[in-house]
């Protein structure tokens, strides 16, 4: 599903820094990665959703090169095959939580929003514990609340490839719980991939395998 070679990446300005020789991921996997704040994590699961272009090396996801498609092709290819949870959830505080769940059908022609859509949202949403607060604005929810949202909208495409930044970060022990096992539901029933950065390491022994971002610091420069 992931296949990353001879990459090398920095930002225009600054001097972070990221390379990485080799990195795979097999389809269906359920990967950790874990390192210190600063160390290109987020940078990584960027790169991979294609909102980052490596200076160097290749990004393949599902066999596509990320790295060589069009800025436009790129977005299409992330809203119909990854679902990204982002560590500060990309929310729009001024939709309410179902609109933001179908905010992605809404932005491009690549993903079809109809009846049966909405009421796929309306039964994850009642798994997420959030099916109550459809219509409640995004501004008016707790930090736990946003961040089912975001899942939320993520797993709605049932895309090929979940990648998420922290996505227990804001959940009390019950709640990540449930968070962990409905992620981990949607790759055994849609033969999803999973790659999820974390930092609560009473976590990690449920994933099929763990990455420790130091491991890359021989091709970090």
């Amino acid at each position: 599903m992931i296949t990353i070679q001879d990459l090398k990446f920095h930002y225009p300005s600054g001097k972070f820094r990221l390379g990485i020789s080799a990195f795979k991921v097999a389809a269906g996997e359920k990967v950790a990665v874990i390192g210190p704040s600063g160390s290109g994590k987020t940078t990584l699961l960027n790169l991979l959703a294609g909102i980052f272009v490596p200076v160097r090396g290749s990004v393949m996801v599902d066999d596509v090169a990320v790295n060589e498609m069009s800025d436009r092709d790129r977005r299409d290819f992330r809203i119909t095959n990854i679902g990204f949870v982002f560590q500060d959830f990309e929310l729009l505080d001024y939709l309410n939580v179902l609109d933001n769940m179908l905010h992605p059908y809404r932005i491009t022609a690549a993903l079809h929003l109809g009846g049966d859509v909405k009421a796929k949202a309306q039964a994850l949403a009642g798994e997420m514990g959030i099916g109550d607060m459809l219509k409640r604005r995004v501004k008016d929810l707790s930090q736990g609340e946003k961040q089912r949202t975001a899942i939320c909208r993520a797993l709605l495409p049932r895309p090929k490839l979940i990648l998420a930044d922290e996505a227990t970060g804001n959940l009390d022990p019950e709640n990540k719980t449930m968070i962990l096992d409905l992620l981990f539901r949607a790759v055994a029933d849609y033969g999803t991939t999973l790659l999820a950065v974390t930092h609560d390491h009473e976590l990690l022994a449920r994933f099929d395998r763990v990455v420790d971002f130091r491991d890359f610091k021989g091709g970090l420069n």
